[in-house]
This record gives structure tokens, C-alpha cells and sequence, in this order.
């Protein structure tokens, strides 16, 4: 009997969990959608006698057919790119604890500070119903680290070239539009200037500017977020920046030769 399991990986949850990759080799690219049905019947029943709680199957887009198949045995979508989709099929008694796919979009702006005259550097899009102040941003890429969006985004936008310095606030909103009604985080990033020429983006900005922080926080010409974020900058001037920061701590995760990026106010050395 050919089946599925023969050439499938084997993934964490409860140590009860398969995954199959269908672009692996683990079918003949010209299989029918009737001949995989049965392959993946006969899996099911191998994989549940062995105690499986859960099944991740990945089909390129040359073998969409499959698709239709592993919805007639359970499977249902969990998400879906370019090239491929993921369905998956919950073995396990109860309910589903397979987590969900991503939800989330994030969203990095960098306020850049120049500390020598009190200045930092705003836009305002093109294309906005109101042209207000802000700092300048944009999505993060996969992959990505919030400090390096940052830099890359204010880049991108103004021609100013920047340094990540720590992490300032975090907002979190539900039901956005821009992201097709999922959630949405955006991030605003501390970063110090490493050029202060402009040549701003005519694409996106309507206009650039290095504006004085106290005047960004007292204007009706920029957004909530951003005056109060003014405000914050403000004080760190004034008191130092470590009353204000998040810095950045690259750590090592529990995954072997994995690293993770951990944003915290630091302890004073005395008190670490």
C-alpha cells in the first residue's frame, strides 16, 4: 500500500503532528485527483492508528486538484500565497487546537530626532484626505526586524539615512480596512540621523520636512499619535532618552541556534 506518510515530516504539537509537502516528491505530479483521494484516504487511516492529532498538507498550485480531494476527507483551508495553499485536518478529540493563520499586519514609522537643535523628520502622504504631519513609515516585510523597517521605510520616503535607536509605543487596532478588515500593529521606532539632506519621495510625499518637536506637539496639522509621541520625544530630550526607550536585546530562543529581538526598558546597571 503507497501512502502519504512515507514521505511527510514530522512537526511539534504533543509530538502528534504531521505535515506533507506535496511539491516534496510525495506524489507523481501528473496524479489524478481520484488516485490522490484514495492515497490520502489510506494515510488517514495509517496516521490514525498512530495516534495523530493533527495533518498539515501544503499543495503547490500545479496540483490544485488535490485540493478538491482533501476537502472530501475533512481537510478545510488555513491559508493560502502565490504559489501554494496550507489545508489542514484536526485528528484529535474535541475541538481544533491548531492555531490560527496570521492575522496581524505591521505597521514601523521612525521618528527620526536630531538631538544637536530639537528637530525631527515628518511627512505628509500624498493621496490623504487630510495632510497631516507624520512620522514616516510603512509595512514590514517578512522576515523583517522592526528597527530595519524602520530605517528602510524613512529611507525609502525621505532620502534621510538613520540609525535604530529603541522602540517607542505600540498601537493596536481591529477591523482595519487597509488590511483587509484583519488587525493591525503599528510601531513607532526612536532612530538618531545619520544625513539630514531630504529627497523625499514624490510618489508618496507630498511634502518633507525637519520640524521642531515642540511644534509638532502643540499643531492640529498632524495626528493624535503623532503629537503625543512629540510630547514623549519631548521629554527624552529634556530628562534622557532612558526614561522613554525600549532598546532592543537580541536574545537566544529555545530552538537551537535561533534569535529573538526582546524591546525592554533595561534595569540601571547597579540593578541588574
Amino acid at each position: 500500500m503507497s501512502v502519504l506518510v512515507l514521505n511527510c515530516r514530522f512537526l511539534t504539537l504533543l509530538g502528534k503532528t504531521v505535515r506533507v509537502d506535496l511539491a516534496d516528491g510525495s506524489v507523481p505530479t501528473d496524479i489524478s485527483e481520484d488516485a490522490f483521494s484514495r492515497r490520502l484516504q489510506d494515510s488517514l487511516i495509517q496516521w490514525r492508528a498512530e495516534d495523530k492529532v493533527a495533518v498539515w498538507l501544503r499543495i503547490p498550485i500545479s496540483l490544485s486538484r488535490c485540493a478538491a480531494a482533501a476537502s472530501t476527507q475533512g481537510f478545510t483551508f488555513h491559508h493560502a500565497k502565490a504559489d501554494h495553499t496550507v489545508m489542514a485536518l484536526w485528528l484529535g478529540e474535541g475541538e481544533s487546537r491548531l492555531p490560527g493563520f496570521a492575522t496581524h499586519q505591521v505597521g514601523v514609522a521612525g521618528a527620526v530626532v536630531d538631538e544637536s537643535n530639537g528637530k525631527v523628520l515628518v511627512v505628509q502622504d500624498r493621496n490623504k484626505t487630510k495632510n497631516a504631519w507624520k512620522f514616516p513609515g510603512g509595512l514590514s516585510d517578512p522576515g523583517e526586524n522592526i528597527g530595519a523597517t524602520a530605517v528602510r521605510e524613512v529611507f525609502e520616503e525621505t532620502g534621510v539615512h538613520s540609525q535604530f535607536k529603541s522602540l517607542l509605543s505600540i498601537r493596536q487596532q481591529h477591523n482595519h480596512p487597509g488590511a483587509f478588515g484583519m488587525s493591525d500593529l503599528y510601531l513607532i521606532c526612536r532612530l538618531s540621523p545619520l544625513s539630514y539632506h531630504i529627497n523625499f519621495c514624490p510618489q508618496e510625499c507630498l511634502r518633507c520636512e525637519w520640524l521642531q518637536l515642540e511644534e509638532l506637539a502643540k499643531t492640529s496639522d498632524t495626528t493624535p499619535i503623532t503629537s503625543r509621541v512629540a510630547r514623549l520625544l519631548l521629554y527624552g530630550l529634556k530628562h534622557g532618552f532612558n526614561h522613554i526607550d525600549l532598546t532592543m536585546e537580541e536574545m537566544p530562543a529555545v530552538y537551537s541556534g535561533m534569535f529573538y529581538q526582546l524591546y525592554h526598558r533595561p534595569l540601571p546597571s547597579n540593578k541588574a
